[in-house]
């Protein structure tokens, strides 16, 4: 198992002080049990992530909270990166950040290195980048103020897909939807609420649920989607039963950070065939080259293609076969790296 660039920089001579250690968005296969589990307290606005820390009996608070050492792990977003930088440096003396170089971390060691006037220590190791310095003042313009509405009316912030507006594949999806549409609808992945605002704009529709496993996106589904039909649920679309519904849409996400992982999707369509009515019907948008039409074909008794571009196909299923298929929890969310993440933390406090 490779060593993580914490337990390195600990060994290295890297002291941390007592008290909470407050962990900004690590991923749930992120190896922090150098660090002492007891001693963290995990933040996380990704549901999935969020969950797994806490099934592995973490503390996870909803809010970041003081501390003596804060943890930054590096998303891919730089905006949404140098935010929770400012946000560690505002709660705790001490802050870490850790990250790859494909998701940026070098340059941000280099501007934080020069708001900091060099007093930065650090490490490369294993493709990324571990670096620390004292926490206070100097950032506060880092911060993000929130979700901002944009030029078309749109709410969004960085952290979201499609940060910039709506993407092309959504948006041929919400030309395509007819005109009128069953009573009890469902968004998996809902995002900002594009689809939902398209859904709601449809004749026969009684009610919407917004399923968006991103926080930071539900945050901005809300403002965009101001209708009393219209229920949020910070939920992973592909874990636990909801429903019955009588049509769903949906853009599923095909990434896992930056690797690609269709099998995400596959997840996304085998949960919305267990949470329809056996009438119920599927719209989905996907990238043409995905192999979804196998796995739709396995799951509904009907299944067509309804349009699309040279980029963009757009499916049509409908009349779920109940009982086919795998559930949503026997299918991968994302291809786990190495190192004691949350699974590996719990089978350590359970002593296992």
């Amino acid at each position: 198992m490779a060593r993580s660039r914490i337990a390195t920089a600990l060994e290295g001579g890297l002291s941390l002080t007592p008290g909470d250690i407050l962990v900004l968005r690590p991923p749930a296969e992120m190896d922090l049990f150098a660090l002492g589990p007891e001693r963290l307290l995990i933040h996380h606005t990704f549901r999935p992530d969020r969950d797994a820390w806490a099934g592995a009996g973490l503390r996870v608070v909803e809010e970041p909270e003081a501390a003596s050492v804060a943890l930054v792990c590096v998303p891919r977003s730089k905006a949404l990166a140098r935010s929770l930088i400012a946000e560690a440096a505002a709660r705790a003396p001490l802050v870490l950040v850790d990250g790859q170089r494909s998701d940026g971390v070098d340059a941000l060691w280099r501007e934080v290195r020069a708001r900091r006037e060099d007093r930065v220590e650090g490490l490369a190791q294993g493709h990324g980048r571990l670096f620390w310095f004292e926490g206070g003042a100097g950032f506060e313009d880092w911060a993000l103020p929130g979700p901002v509405q944009h030029e078309g009316g749109l709410f969004t912030q960085p952290g979201v897909f499609s940060a910039d507006g709506p993407d092309r594949g959504t948006l041929l999806l919400v030309e395509a939807l007819p005109a009128r549409l069953p009573a009890r609808m469902a968004d998996f992945g809902a995002g900002i609420g594009v689809l939902s605002l398209a859904v709601l704009g449809r004749e026969g529709v009684q009610a919407v649920d917004l399923v968006e496993a991103e926080r930071l996106a539900l945050d901005c589904a809300r403002l965009n989607v101001q209708d009393p039909r219209a229920r949020f649920l910070w939920e992973d679309a592909t874990a636990g039963a909801r429903g019955p519904y009588d049509g769903i849409v949906m853009n599923p996400p095909f990434h896992a950070g930056r690797k690609a992982d269709p099998r995400l999707g596959r997840a996304f369509l085998e949960a919305a065939a267990k949470a329809l009515t056996p009438q119920g019907a599927l719209w989905v948008v996907a990238n043409r080259h995905l192999p979804y039409e196998a796995p739709l074909e396995a799951l509904f008794r009907q299944v067509e293609e309804i349009g699309g571009d040279a980029g963009f196909k757009l499916l049509h299923a409908a009349q779920p076969l109940k009982g086919k298929g795998a559930a949503p929890r026997d299918v991968a969310r994302a291809p786990k790296g190495k190192g004691a993440g949350a699974r590996d933390v719990a089978r350590a406090r359970r002593g296992r």
